[in-house]
């Protein structure tokens, strides 16, 4: 392995765990707040030179997206957790054969859903009530926003495989140029050309290949485990299998919490309001920047517990994911609160209508408010996936998060009195809370289970 790929790796084995929690993170975040600005230049651009119409477009199609996407990045976990624990046990051929069916999976997943986001687009948006006056605009966006979905998923893959050996930086790197190509492109193609909501998905496909491109020229180019030979790209069975183990679990988690989205999305479609329709896609777009920190924190929690438990250190894996939610409800604490309080002007910056900016203060101060309870939440999963459990956070959160707001849609949502925006929002809040307590149960739990092999393994190494 060369000199300068190691400069970028981050062993979560040795050393202090609460530095490199800081140095596996900052980057991430600032990489997801990047990708995130992807989104957002599309919203403002189209907020502030297409209408409202196409503002409400562009971001009713969000859950959509999720829950035609989750499914996919949830299998590009299990590809982080699987390298990250071969490459805490310094197992470098299962890496290699890691790195090799990973990619080929992005190949195969990113055409996939470009033919099936295409196809499904408008018969997706009329089943979630979008609007009739958006719903044109929703459609053109989410089918050329797919015609580009290969290259965000080979990005997504990539990646996570970076990030398995601690390198969060060079994703970070390649993002800021992306999105830099992005801003350019929205204005071009919206401002000059006049393209609207069309503009602005050829403009975030475009950078998003640009991206892609890097990660796969940075893969190809290192010389250690994780150097990709395209000439060998390959379906490693065993490896699949532990990939789609851990990954499946994963995805079917964000489809589902995806799902539970959707039927939030009908229920502020049910208002046949766009003002309100726009003003929660405002806050869905700022939303996304606390929800991407805390994810950040995730994606650190799972790679310290995978490279440990490859490792066979339990006392890292406990301290580390301690350390992790205490990181994650300060940052969410910080961030949410912020939000919250400067509700007003974020949501202004989308759109002046005084009716929009109303609508997106009322979701925004309730959800990030809270945020960091979600932050925690995320967390604990990644902790238990990176310790070998994946299906059972999935069950948890299926029945706390999913189950408990279609359920309150369901029944007092139908409730004339109760048939309110607050309603919705406030089922955030309250599913993140009791879902994860039962995550912090179910990690003490599972924890105590692998800690006498984890010792006994380490012990034997010893000797």
């Amino acid at each position: 392995m060369t000199a300068n790929a190691k400069k970028y790796q981050i062993d979560m084995t040795e050393g202090a765990i609460l530095p490199k929690i800081f140095l596996f993170t900052i980057p991430l975040i600032c990489s997801n707040f990047l990708q995130l600005l992807f989104n957002a230049a599309d919203v403002i651009v189209c907020g502030r030179f297409a209408g409202k119409e196409s503002l409400a477009a562009v971001g009713s199609t969000g859950p959509i997206i999720n829950l035609l996407t989750n499914l996919v990045v949830g299998i590009s976990i299990g590809a982080n957790v699987i390298a990250a624990k071969n490459f805490g046990a310094k197992n470098h051929k299962e890496l290699s054969q890691t790195v090799h069916t990973s990619i080929l999976i992005s190949l195969i997943c990113g055409v996939a859903l470009t033919f099936i986001g295409i196809l499904l687009a408008e018969p997706l948006l009329i089943l979630t009530g979008s609007p009739q006056d958006v719903l044109p605009h929703a459609t053109t966006y989410l089918r050329f926003y797919f015609l580009g979905i290969t290259s965000t998923v080979i990005f997504n893959f990539g990646s996570s495989l970076l990030r398995a050996t601690g390198d969060t930086r060079r994703p970070l790197f390649y993002l800021f140029g992306a999105g830099f190509v992005n801003v350019l492109f929205n204005l071009l193609f919206v401002i000059v050309f006049k393209w609207g909501v069309a503009g602005v998905a050829i403009a975030t496909s475009i950078s998003q290949t640009i991206a892609a491109t890097c990660v796969l020229i940075t893969l190809i180019k290192e010389k250690g485990p994780i150097h990709l030979n395209l000439k060998n790209l390959h379906i490693h069975q065993p490896i699949l299998i532990q990939i789609f183990k851990t990954g499946l679990p994963a995805g079917i988690q964000g489809m589902l919490f995806s799902i539970s989205n959707v039927v939030i999305q009908w229920g502020v479609n049910s208002f046949d309001n766009t003002n309100i329709v726009a003003g929660n896609s405002a806050s869905q777009n700022l939303e996304g920047f606390v929800w991407m920190a805390m994810n950040s924190y995730s994606q650190t929690s799972l790679c310290i517990t995978s490279q440990n438990y490859g490792a066979s250190n339990a006392s890292r894996i406990k301290k580390g994911t301690i350390l992790s939610e205490l990181c994650v409800i300060f940052t969410g604490l910080i961030l949410g609160l912020s939000a919250a309080f400067f509700a007003k002007p974020l949501v202004s910056i989308y759109q002046e209508n005084p009716d929009v900016v109303a609508a997106g203060v009322q979701r925004l101060q309730i959800i990030t408010a809270s945020y960091f309870l979600c932050g925690m939440m995320d967390t604990m999963v990644g902790a238990l996936r990176g310790i070998g459990y994946s299906i059972l956070p999935m069950i948890v959160s299926l029945i706390g998060v999913c189950g408990l707001r279609i359920l309150l849609i369901a029944t007092i949502f139908q409730i004339p009195e109760y048939h309110n925006c607050l309603i919705l929002y406030f089922s955030y809040p309250i599913s993140w809370l009791l879902t994860v307590i039962a995550h912090i149960f179910c990690f003490i739990i599972c924890y105590n289970k692998i800690k006498p092999t984890l010792v006994k393994v380490q012990s034997s190494l010893a000797i």
